[in-house]
């Protein structure tokens, strides 16, 4: 799907928020992999589960042209400093919800740019009749997420014990989440 840009102005940066295009490819196989390094919130290492420019082509073109589907990117003076997908799925069963993850780089947390990537998200789901948007596994630690998630309508729905394991060896659980418009 695609969405009006959107300009915003938080604590003096401007940034703007707009429909991933093709174009952007290259730069979104980058930043993924530069946003999986700084984290452990994210589901991968730096460099795990690769994707290349010709996926993320292949990817932006059927989030374009379905309609539960939605990639967004956020961009500060030319350059894309986070983004966000939903995914929906064509079963009957789920046609009424879709899956969403987000990632910002770090130097760009503080901003509103993943509360801002949220909302948009939101306004899209509710405008086009999706019921429910999961957030699939925020690990425990992730308490500033956690709170922007319950702010903005989202649920603890499920606990996953011991579901990953991050740098200090140790294991940790992750929150299944989800916002339901009734």
């Amino acid at each position: 799907m695609i969405i009006n840009q959107r300009d915003f102005n938080v604590k003096g940066l401007d940034y703007v928020i707009r429909t991933a295009v093709e174009s952007d490819a290259i730069v979104l196989s980058e930043l993924r992999v530069e946003i999986d390094g700084e984290t452990e919130n994210m589901d991968r290492e730096k460099g795990e589960a690769f994707i290349d420019q010709a996926c993320f082509e292949k990817i932006i073109e059927t989030d374009t042209n379905h309609p539960r589907r939605l990639f967004l990117v956020a961009e500060v003076d030319g350059r894309i400093v986070g983004y966000s997908r939903c995914e929906g799925h064509d079963l009957k069963r789920f046609l009424h919800k879709v899956e969403f993850g987000l990632g910002v780089l770090k130097d760009f947390w503080g901003y509103g740019i993943g509360k801002n990537l949220m909302i948009e998200t939101i306004s899209w789901a509710d405008a086009n009749g999706i019921k429910k948007i999961v957030l699939a596994g925020v690990v425990e630690t992730n308490e500033k997420a956690i709170e922007l998630y319950k702010r903005l309508g989202f649920e603890i729905e499920g606990l996953m014990k011991n579901d990953r394991i991050l740098s200090d060896g140790k294991y940790y659980n992750t929150y299944m989440m989800g916002r339901c418009k009734e």
